[in-house]
């Protein structure tokens, strides 16, 4: 079976070329796999594979990591299932970038992508991985801004993912204002646990076992959940393992 690390947000690139801010959490993905240079799949179809966006992911994981990078562009070319199937069942790790996590999702299920990631999941070791729109689409609910793309007013909006773990998704916890209170909102409807990722804070999640890996102090998984008409929060810092049916409470 395979692994999850789903990340809540940050740069892979930073201003001052310092690094990524996501690094830790960049190389405990890659330190999962085994190998020094593991084969990594971008699918950058949240931000209608943008070319910036591909060249960056070349160059920080490629050059800078050392895995072997490809990407499968799906928002704007044609593969047939089983050029998929051959990209992604032969990959170590799969890492899915920020953007619009509807359109993403559209694209995966025209192309076949979403159940050739499930069949992955479940048939081989792979990671599964991505930071905003790729942390959302693993878990069986997100808090999405899918709406802003067309109008900035907009509300954020709850999306079905591929359901790969029985839990509601919340990127950007602490970065943007809208983000806690429309969490609780989503999870008294879904009436399940959610886990709030800040930015530079991902949840590994392995079998039955997770794990809190964090980038950059402060950053937090907060393990959410309405009980008795109450909203409860546990905030779960760097290292902070477990196993998975315990976030259930």
């Amino acid at each position: 079976m395979g692994k999850i690390v789903a990340i809540g947000g940050g740069e892979i690139v930073s201003s001052d070329d310092n690094g990524s801010e996501t690094m830790d959490i960049d190389n405990e993905i890659m330190h999962m796999t085994g190998k020094k240079n593991p084969q990594l799949v971008f699918l950058p179809t949240a931000s209608n594979d943008s070319r910036t966006y591909i060249d960056m992911v070349y160059n920080y994981f490629g050059q800078k990591l050392g895995c072997k990078v490809s990407s499968l562009e799906i928002a704007t070319k044609d593969y047939t299932d089983k050029e998929l199937e051959k990209s992604i069942l032969h990959a170590d790790i799969v890492y899915v970038g920020g953007g619009d996590t509807r359109l993403m999702l559209e694209k995966w299920k025209i192309a076949h992508l979403d159940q050739i990631l499930i069949k992955s999941y479940y048939e081989t070791d792979i990671i599964l991985s991505g930071l905003s729109a790729g942390a959302i689409c693993w878990f069986k609910y997100g808090s999405s801004d899918c709406h802003k793309f067309e109008d900035a007013s907009a509300r954020l909006t709850c999306l079905p993912g591929l359901g790969l773990i029985n839990l509601s998704i919340s990127p950007h916890y602490n970065s943007e204002t809208d983000r806690r209170s429309y969490f609780q909102e989503m999870l008294s409807l879904t009436n399940n646990t959610g886990v709030g990722l800040d930015d530079c804070c991902a949840i590994s999640i392995a079998e039955d076992n997770f794990k809190i890996i964090s980038s950059r102090d402060n950053s937090y998984a907060w393990v959410s959940k309405w009980n008795n008409n109450n909203f409860r929060e546990e905030k779960f810092g760097d290292g902070k393992v477990g196993r998975l049916i315990d976030l259930l409470w």
